[in-house]
């Protein structure tokens, strides 16, 4: 009896030992819902993959709080999400783990992702998923209009003015092509345009096709209503991917949108279509630009081998496919660009095309990015006003880049 009741002590002891053994890594992540449990799943999945590490995931949207935690002594967390547009600052102030020494191999990941995620030659994160914009449409409003879905800058013109309603007291009551992102909206008619507002590396807000994209957008779908009916319509716009949604509403006809519409649209029983953006000149079309959802490793981990063994595997192609499917992301892998995993997202391949398209552009991992978007969300509110040109109010801006953080 003393001896069987050794042996369970012993057995008990042993597997203490092994759970002690195990290095524990905190996941903070910064989705929810059905995106968290997503997530969870591939933690389980990781666990039960191997034996010297277990991954505990949390759900904390509060990106202060990730900053405040990055920022003390001994951090809550030992990797965690966040979006490209915070690598160079977050990099400058030494809170990122340079993840070169993990030996990754980034051949597979989109030339436009990655520029963003180096800085000064150090790599500081990685893609879990991407995001492009395209030219989406509602199939009823343009198939009411006699409209074909536009594939040149011309043809977009002219199904903007065709697809603009104004009532008799010159009351605005359907758009041609709308804005649900001022911003993300007016920099792709830009990029569409020829131009770029981070040429070289730097702020180009006088680049002549960007100025060219933002006055586009005023000549034909502003001024023809004029602005003050413009702005007293998209001020009565619901919350955006809500049952108010101005798109849903069937009150803006086309608009520059992101693939996480794919799955909103159809859930909400919409009839809809996507094409790429069509461009100025033939050679471009399809051009957009890129953004990403990252990952990556806090300076101030305690665990960060393990981390790094979990980075890994979050990046890995199964991984980051189950995951970016659940959202109805991109995948931040070219060799995923044409898994049939997607096939089931109407719609979704020309988003999906876009990752191998060289029109895609990628931002610089810039100090100055803050600063440079405020400016230019004002310079886009003046030229929505009607209170300047696109010129002038682009040229405001370029006087301000001098005093930008570098």
């Amino acid at each position: 009896m003393s001896t069987a009741l050794g042996a369970v002590m012993l057995l008990g002891g042993a597997l203490g030992a092994s759970a002690q053994d195990k290095t524990e890594v905190t996941f903070s992540y910064l989705w929810g819902g059905a995106e968290g449990a997503a997530l969870e799943q591939i933690i389980t999945d990781f666990n039960a993959s191997q034996d010297k590490i277990v991954v505990k995931g949390v759900s904390s949207p509060d990106m202060t709080k990730q900053l405040a935690s990055m920022s003390s002594a001994k951090g809550a967390f030992d990797i965690s999400d966040n979006f490209a547009s915070n690598i160079a600052s977050w990099a400058n102030q030494g809170i990122l783990l340079p993840l070169d020494e993990f030996g990754l191999d980034t051949a597979d990941f989109p030339e436009s992702a990655m520029k963003q995620l180096v800085v000064d030659g150090v790599l500081y994160s990685v893609p879990i998923a991407t995001h492009n914009f395209q030219l989406v449409y509602n199939k009823k409003l343009l198939d009411e209009a006699g409209v074909t879905p536009p594939t040149s800058m011309a043809e977009l013109a002219d199904a903007i003015k065709k697809l603009t309603k104004v009532d008799a007291e010159g009351n605005v009551t359907q758009l041609g092509l709308g804005l649900t992102d001022i911003s993300a909206g007016l920099k792709t008619l830009g990029y569409a345009h020829g131009g770029d507002w981070n040429r070289d590396g730097k702020p180009t807000p006088t680049d002549p096709g960007f100025v060219e994209g933002v006055q586009f957008y005023f000549d034909n779908v502003v001024a023809p209503v004029t602005p003050a009916a413009y702005n007293k319509f998209v001020a009565g716009f619901g919350p955006y991917m809500s049952d108010q949604d101005s798109f849903k509403q069937g009150k803006i006809a086309m608009v520059f949108e992101g693939e996480w519409r794919a799955k909103f649209n159809t859930e909400a029983g919409m009839d809809w279509g996507v094409v790429q953006v069509p461009g100025k000149t033939p050679e471009l079309n399809g051009s957009t630009w890129a953004d990403v959802s990252t990952i990556f490793i806090p300076t101030n981990t305690q665990n960060k081998e393990a981390a790094g063994e979990f980075l890994k595997y979050l990046i890995s192609p199964p991984a980051m496919e189950k995951f970016s499917h659940v959202l109805a992301n991109l995948p931040g892998r070219l060799s995923l660009v044409d898994s049939a995993t997607y096939d089931d997202l109407p719609n979704f391949k020309v988003w999906l095309d876009a990752l191998k398209n060289p029109n895609t552009h990628g931002l610089p991992p810039a100090l100055y990015m803050a600063e440079y978007n405020a400016d230019l969300a004002s310079a886009f509110d003046s030229v929505l006003q009607g209170a300047q040109t696109a010129e002038a109010a682009l040229q405001g801006v370029a006087d301000r880049t001098g005093s930008y953080s570098q």
